[in-house]
């Protein structure tokens, strides 16, 4: 039909599980169709109140039906994870024991943030490392997680190459971790590991739904010395971002900032600190911007 009708846009099909659905496709409709990924809200199109309840969208997330039928978080995401496990995943012969996929969901959640250690992974969760490998594909197939690449070229110094995973929403990691009241996320041991999941997933989505791929990766010499986050931006520059969850300021957050490099063989490196406090600044050469500023530096980005 789009064939015979060829009028662009006549047709949109939408849908969570288009990993299934392009399975039972017989035509590739190659250079007809255009691919999009609606991801969850990003936080330009929501009415964000900028306010110390930031952790509300801990738990909360960014998925549409949260805010379109205004459900709490705590009612929304587990039922939202059991539907895909029990839903979903069924249908894929990849996974055959639900209940340990299940654990495999948790002990990704409590590795947010982290170098990704697939044998350690795999161990914990008493499945082999391809297996492993298999299910964290899935997962980032069906916009679960997010493996973020190391950026390596360009600098001569050995750096480590495995990825860091991060999810896509921080309200189905908060749940994982059974995280199901705003009370108990600012002493929770993740706290600042999900703020920096947050500040992570609103750029793959500020980028994705610009229709454009993003270019974002971390950056850690085989000191330990690591920036969270670089995005190569299409001025052929180069910014360099921590994510920090402290309220108050501390000089300590800047010094890998300090310590990388001014300038890269591409172009200048801009660098910024965005931290959950309430004074933006600049020191030396790092903009210094708080949770409440974020919004409109997501917007200066090309």
């Amino acid at each position: 039909m789009v064939d015979e009708i060829n009028t662009p846009g006549m047709y949109i099909l939408s849908g969570s599980q288009s990993f299934l659905l392009n399975e039972k496709i017989s035509q590739t409709l190659a250079g007809r169709v255009s691919l999009n990924q609606l991801l969850p809200f990003d936080i330009s199109e929501l009415n964000v109140k900028y306010d110390k309840d930031i952790i509300k969208y801990f738990v909360n997330g960014f998925y549409p039906r949260v805010y379109d039928k205004k459900i709490d978080g705590e009612d929304f995401y587990p039922s939202y994870l059991q539907t895909y496990i029990e839903r979903d995943i069924r249908t894929l012969k990849a996974v055959s024991d639900l209940n340990t996929f299940s654990k495999f969901l948790g002990l990704c959640a409590g590795r947010i943030g982290q170098i990704l250690n697939i044998t350690s992974l795999a161990n914990d969760v008493g499945v082999s490392v391809n297996t492993a490998k298999s299910w964290l594909s899935l997962l980032e197939t069906s916009y679960i997680i997010y493996l973020l690449k190391p950026y390596y070229n360009n600098f001569s110094k050995r750096l480590i190459k495995a990825p860091k995973l991060y999810f896509y929403d921080v309200g189905v990691a908060s749940s994982l971790l059974r995280l199901s009241n705003i009370n108990q996320i600012p002493t929770h041991y993740m706290y600042g590991a999900l703020f920096e999941n947050l500040i992570i997933s609103e750029f793959i989505k500020h980028y994705n739904h610009k229709g454009k791929h993003p270019d974002i990766f971390y950056w850690r010499e085989s000191n330990g010395t690591e920036i969270d986050c670089l995005i190569e931006s299409t001025k052929r520059n180069l910014i360099a971002v921590e994510i920090k969850a402290g309220q108050t300021y501390n000089k300590d957050f800047l010094k890998n900032l300090e310590k990388f490099p001014i300038n890269n063989q591409n172009g200048n490196i801009e660098k910024y600190l965005i931290y959950n406090g309430d004074i933006s600044m600049t020191k030396d050469t790092i903009n210094i911007i708080t949770w409440d500023n974020f919004r409109d530096f997501l917007k200066q980005l090309d």
